[in-house]
């Protein structure tokens, strides 16, 4: 089970929403979609949090046309999950996204349906597909995103799954417009 809410940092204070995200396939989309919470002050920020039970959460902050900031708190969960995935960028990951992926590498000229197997030698020759692809599990993205709003980075790190979003909402003085949409 996923919770999705937009908080969004007006003159007034926070303002929270519950949002769907069924028709979010992108992070552009996201971004899209907290720059709709604030249409008359392009220049708020908006935080999205989504977390899935006490696996992971993640918080995507939008500050106007800027570019989003991600955190995710346990990449490797995130990334069996449709919404993880979307949080989970090459630019958050560390990857190239002009590298070729690994059917682009693969040799398929349709002769392997009946070719013998050479050996187990061939296979660890070739190594991994690329190693460098695995999600860590863990931590990533931008461990400073909150700092300003006042949630260092040490506590940032030090939250639990299923508490996360209230105690960082509680920290921004928010916990209780969110609470209205949870």
């Amino acid at each position: 089970m996923y919770f999705a809410a937009l908080l969004a940092r007006t003159e007034d204070g926070w303002e929270a929403s519950d949002t769907e995200l069924d028709d979010v396939e992108t992070l552009a989309d996201l971004a899209d979609l907290a720059r709709e919470a604030t249409a008359d002050h392009d220049d708020d920020t908006v935080l999205v949090f989504i977390e899935q039970e006490d696996a992971w959460f993640g918080v995507v902050r939008v500050d106007g046309e800027e570019d989003p900031r991600i955190y995710v708190s346990d990449a490797a969960a995130a990334a069996r999950s449709s919404y993880g995935e979307i949080l989970l960028t090459d630019e958050v990951l560390g990857r190239d996204p002009d590298a070729p992926d690994d059917l682009d590498v693969l040799d398929l000229d349709g002769t392997e349906d009946g070719e013998p197997e050479d050996s187990a030698a061939d296979d660890e020759d070739a190594g991994p597909a690329d190693a460098g692809e695995a999600v860590p599990a863990g931590p990533l993205g931008d461990t400073e995103i909150l700092m300003d709003l006042g949630v260092p980075e040490k506590d940032l790190l030090g939250l639990e799954p299923g508490d996360a979003l209230n105690d960082i909402a509680e920290i921004l003085g928010a916990a209780e417009v969110l609470e209205t949409v949870r």
